[in-house]
């Protein structure tokens, strides 16, 4: 195959992709396209009473935070080859609408026991793979304390974005019962919603 034809393929496959996604010219109407339920991007269930939410977040939200007004071209796509290497959640959970820090703990001890797991330990509950049970391995997570000023305790989860893995129909990523009582809590993601990823336009 002579590179005349390789080019030709790479930009019809660019292209395609490029159709297929959709665009945004804000931060806020990317939220509200990601945070409408029929668009797939957002799961919410209820467990013993703790409410749970898992978010996909596209790269564009990311690089949007870095750019700081910043939009020319050579900056956009330099931030956005940077995170693409990644795929991000949102995972929130919340008890009588705040965090979790607030409503759950009993005492002291169990207060300092989950401010340990949510800070250090989510590495060890949280697992994703996909349906042939191929695991992506977390790369990192990002806790934020927020001290009872959120209605939710949110924490971000970065896993490698393994284009061989994501392949696969769906991914699964379960969490294991914090000690909380929900037992384990299962969520099932469309792959599409990460190969298809709405982009914001960055306009000057």
């Amino acid at each position: 195959m002579n590179l005349r034809i390789k080019f030709l393929i790479i930009l019809i496959s660019f292209l395609v992709l490029s159709c297929s996604q959709t665009s945004f010219d804000t931060e806020q109407e990317l939220l509200n396209y990601i945070q409408d339920k029929n668009n797939e991007y957002i799961q919410k269930k209820t467990v013993n009473g703790i409410n749970f939410s898992l978010m996909y977040k596209p790269t564009d939200l990311l690089v949007s935070k870095d750019l700081k007004g910043n939009n020319k071209d050579e900056d956009i796509e330099g931030l956005r080859t940077r995170y693409n290497k990644y795929i991000y959640f949102n995972l929130s959970m919340s008890h009588n609408n705040q965090e979790l820090l607030n409503t759950l703990p009993k005492d002291r001890h169990e207060f300092g026991q989950m401010v340990q797991q949510l800070a250090f330990g989510m590495r060890d509950d949280l697992y994703l793979y996909n349906k042939q049970k191929d695991t992506l391995v977390m790369t990192d997570f990002v806790y934020p304390r927020m001290y009872g000023m959120s209605n939710a305790t949110t924490i971000m989860l970065v896993y490698p974005r393994d284009e061989e893995k994501l392949t696969s129909e769906f991914l699964y990523l379960t969490l294991r019962d914090l000690g909380i009582g929900t037992g384990e809590v299962k969520f099932k993601i469309p792959t599409h919603i990460i190969q298809e990823e709405p982009i914001l336009t960055f306009k000057n």
